[in-house]
């Protein structure tokens, strides 16, 4: 049997049926048949589900509609219709730590001198502290801190770590910038910082006794810093400036630390003032201590030998009893006095260092440091008119100087001020002063009579120059000029030492014995100064070195031929001030005619005759009219009844 196309294309069978019907299908012309469809009760169940669920999701669709409306309403009152304040308590709360917040501005006035050279300045700092509630394991963080910090004590800083009873405590409150990051970079639970201002003083040791110092909480404990600490506290306070030179202040230091270690001295101190102003140019103590590091500073490196420390002043007081002799009348340059012995009072003995054994004129006293004329001098004056002179020139009240170290002298009551005490003052013990309040004295001795408090103020700007207290009369102080000439330039001065080629130098030296712990003096121990001041034609400044119990050492042997006394030890280094200091101060070295005729004006004889119409006071004639009883009781003599022809004319 063969396939045969069909008409419509589809293969067909002969004789057959249509080949391509679909399977199941009905035949062609076949009944159709009905289909039925049996809907069973689960199937109801689950419609009745979907009917439920649907009413259902609609309901809570609309809930949360109703919902998300009421919190949008409520959101839009209280951000734009009602806003509520902020509360302050949960805003502070919310405030970054301390380490977070920007640097507080500094909140110290700065000290500057009177160049306006920075000495003073508060910067932004750092302080590092813990919790040690929050510290787990205290030796392990104090061991890891130490080594970022070696200064810190590790046991002690245990310790305080260990304390589970504090919430606080400071571990080192003044770390730099490198530190505080290295310890941040540790991650210390329990350990933070704190911004803090940090007072630093640039030039490190020098001045450091002027300027003092300050707490971790930048309160003045020492210095000018405690005496101008409300000034300076306001942060928006001008610089406090100081009468200091920083350069002249270097000078002094190095040459009194010099004089310290070439006499293997206890201390030394120095200062530089104005004959004119009495401002402070230069004080230096030594042993001192760098500025920065006060609170760890030894006590005897803290201590201001200018102002705290009183010491007896040797020879250098006979600048004040020459003085008061000649401003009395009743002394004048040309008397001459017993010098040929020494003196004996109640058991003490008055000698000279070096005795000439003649009647000395008073330049010649002063030259050669005569304690027994000097004795002799004061005796005619007497306790009454001594007393009265040194109160005049400040040495019974403290110096008024801006410093809270500064201490009164010592001396004797008014009831105990006799004979012995009137001669031992003279030549400068029995007394005692700081080198400040010494040397505040002399000023007016030097400058024309006027006495000037000390003060570490620089000048200002439209403010009037201080007004001094006239104590002297001129003619004393141009006497006295002279004769501390003749001190530097005579032969036999005690001076010599003190001399500077071009520069009128004109002084006195001190050499005093140092007072032991029992009262008594010591032994082959002494304390060597030298007051100066230059030019002496017209003083500007005066030059004070103080050198505290020095020693003869094998390297100044050669020199000092084993004694240690002003003119040799504290003179040199006057000098060298002076050489240095000089022309930084504008004040040039004379040479030629002109340093000739400057020292012609201040040459004095050391033994001048009196003027015509006068006698002077020597053998025959010991005692001026007026001189107090103990002049006589020193010579042995009953005083006169009446007074004695006067002084010219006789």
């Amino acid at each position: 049997m063969s396939d045969i196309p069909a008409p419509n294309g589809l293969p067909t069978r002969l004789g057959g049926r249509h080949a391509a019907r679909r399977k199941g299908a009905p035949e062609q012309d076949a009944t159709p048949r009905m289909e039925h469809v049996r809907v069973t009760a689960p199937d109801l169940a689950g419609r009745a589900a979907m009917v439920v669920l649907r009413s259902r999701a609609k309901w809570g669709g609309l809930a949360f509609s109703l919902l998300f409306a009421l919190l949008a309403g409520k959101l839009v009152l209280a951000t734009v219709i009602a806003p509520l304040k902020p509360n302050k308590a949960a805003i502070a709360a919310l405030q970054p730590p301390p380490a977070s917040v920007t640097p507080p501005l500094p909140t110290r006035a700065e000290i500057t001198d009177r160049n306006g050279v920075i000495l003073a300045v508060s910067l932004p700092g750092a302080a590092v502290y813990a919790d040690p509630q929050q510290i787990a394991h205290p030796r392990r963080v104090a061991s890891a801190i130490t080594r970022l910090i070696p200064a810190l004590d590790q046991a002690r800083l245990v310790h305080k770590l260990s304390d589970q009873t504090k919430q606080f405590v400071y571990i080192d409150r003044t770390i730099t910038a490198a530190q505080e990051l290295a310890i941040n970079r540790l991650g210390i639970p329990g350990v933070n910082f704190q911004n803090t201002p940090h007072r630093h003083y640039p030039e490190g040791d020098l001045a450091a006794h002027i300027l003092g110092g300050v707490t971790p909480d930048q309160r003045g404990i020492a210095g000018v810093e405690a005496y101008f600490d409300q000034r300076l506290a306001q942060s928006q306070a001008t610089p406090l400036q100081l009468s200091i030179d920083i350069g002249a202040e270097g000078i002094v230091r190095k040459e009194i630390l010099r004089a310290m270690r070439d006499y293997n001295a206890k201390g030394a101190c120095g200062i530089v003032i104005s004959a004119r102003s009495g401002r402070i140019l230069a004080m230096a103590s030594v042993p001192d201590f760098n500025a920065n590091q006060l609170g760890t500073a030894p006590a005897d490196a803290r201590f201001n030998r200018c102002v705290s420390g009183d010491y007896e002043p040797g020879s250098v007081f006979k600048l004040m009893t020459l003085s008061m002799a000649l401003n009395s009348g009743k002394i004048h340059p040309w008397d001459r006095f017993d010098t040929t012995h020494p003196l004996h009072v109640a058991g003490f003995t008055v000698t000279d260092f070096e005795p000439v054994h003649t009647w000395l004129a008073v330049p010649h006293i002063l030259a050669v440091s005569s304690n027994i004329g000097a004795s002799r001098i004061a005796t005619i004056l007497g306790p009454r008119i001594q007393r009265a002179w040194l109160r005049k020139l400040g040495f019974f009240k403290k110096p008024p100087v801006q410093l809270p170290e500064a201490q009164p002298a010592i001396y004797h009551r008014k009831a105990d001020w006799k004979l012995l005490t009137t001669m031992t003052v003279s030549f400068g013990n029995g007394i005692a002063m700081s080198p400040l309040q010494l040397i505040s004295a002399v000023v007016p001795v030097v400058n024309g009579g006027t006495y000037y408090p000390p003060t570490l103020l620089a000048a200002q700007p439209g403010v009037p120059a201080p007004v001094g207290v006239r104590v002297m009369k001129r003619s004393t102080s141009l006497t006295m000029r002279q004769m501390m000439r003749n001190v530097v330039v005579a032969p036999d001065g005690t001076g010599v030492y003190a001399r500077v080629p071009g520069y009128l130098v004109g002084g006195k030296t001190g050499t005093a014995q140092v007072v032991g712990r029992n009262g008594r003096y010591r032994q082959h121990l002494n304390n060597a100064s030298f007051m100066a001041s230059f030019p002496m034609n017209n003083p500007r400044y005066v030059v004070y070195v103080l050198v505290l119990q020095p020693h003869a050492t094998p390297k100044m042997m050669p020199f000092c031929h084993g004694f240690t006394t002003g003119g040799y030890v504290a003179a040199p280094a006057v000098a060298r001030i002076i050489a240095r200091i000089g022309p930084m101060l504008g004040i040039m070295p004379l040479s030629g005619t002109a340093l000739a005729n400057a020292q012609a004006k201040l040459s004095i004889p050391l033994d001048p005759s009196p003027p015509h119409g006068y006698w002077a006071l020597g053998p025959g004639h010991p005692f001026p009219p007026g001189a107090s009883k103990y002049a006589y009781q020193l010579a042995g003599e009953k005083p006169p009844k009446a007074k004695v022809a006067t002084r010219a004319g006789g």
